[in-house]
C-alpha cells in the first residue's frame, strides 16, 4: 500500500502501517520469499514486523486484515466492539480476483508468494481508488 501512497503521490495525506496479529515475528525483517515478489514488481520493503496493539485502533481509521482468523483476533482485543467498524478484510476492496480472504503465503513456496503479492496490489489499488473517491478533497 504504501507503494502506491508513494507513487499517488499522497504521502502526506495517507499513512499507512503493517502489523501482525501474532507476537512470533516481532522484530523480523520481511521474509525474503515476500521481499522477492515485491522486488519483482518494483516494490521495496523496510522496516521490522511488529505485533498489532491496542493503541493501533485509536490511530488508524481503517483496519484490514487479510484473512478471517486475523480478522477475529483483531476484533477480539476490541472486547466492547467500539472498533469493530474500523476492522475488515482487505479482500473487499478487490477490482480483479474474488478471492475472500489472502491466505499467509509462509508455509508455501515463492509462487504463492508472488500470488499474495498480486492479490495485494490489486486490493490497496481498489482501497486507494475508493480513499480517493471518498475520503480527499482537492
Amino acid at each position: 500500500m504504501n507503494h502506491l501512497i508513494k507513487e499517488a503521490n499522497l504521502e502526506d495525506q495517507i499513512i499507512c502501517d503493517s502489523a501482525g496479529t501474532s507476537s512470533y515475528h516481532i522484530g523480523a525483517a520481511p521474509d525474503r520469499r515476500m521481499k522477492s515478489a515485491a522486488l519483482n514488481r518494483g516494490i521495496e520493503f523496510r522496516g521490522r514486523a511488529r505485533q498489532f496493539d491496542w493503541f493501533d485502533f485509536k490511530q488508524f481509521d481503517l483496519i484490514l486484515a487479510m484473512d478471517q482468523e486475523n480478522h477475529q483476533n483483531i476484533l477480539a482485543l476490541d472486547s466492547q466492539g467500539v472498533y469493530k467498524n474500523k476492522v475488515r478484510l482487505i479482500s473487499e476492496f478487490m477490482t480483479q480476483y474474488n478471492e475472500k480472504q489472502i491466505l499467509d503465503p509462509y508455509y508455501g513456496n515463492q509462487a504463492r508468494f508472488d500470488k499474495v503479492i498480486d492479490l495485494l496490489l490489486d486490493a490497496c489499488g481498489g482501497l486507494l481508488e475508493e480513499i480517493r473517491r471518498n475520503h480527499l478533497y482537492p
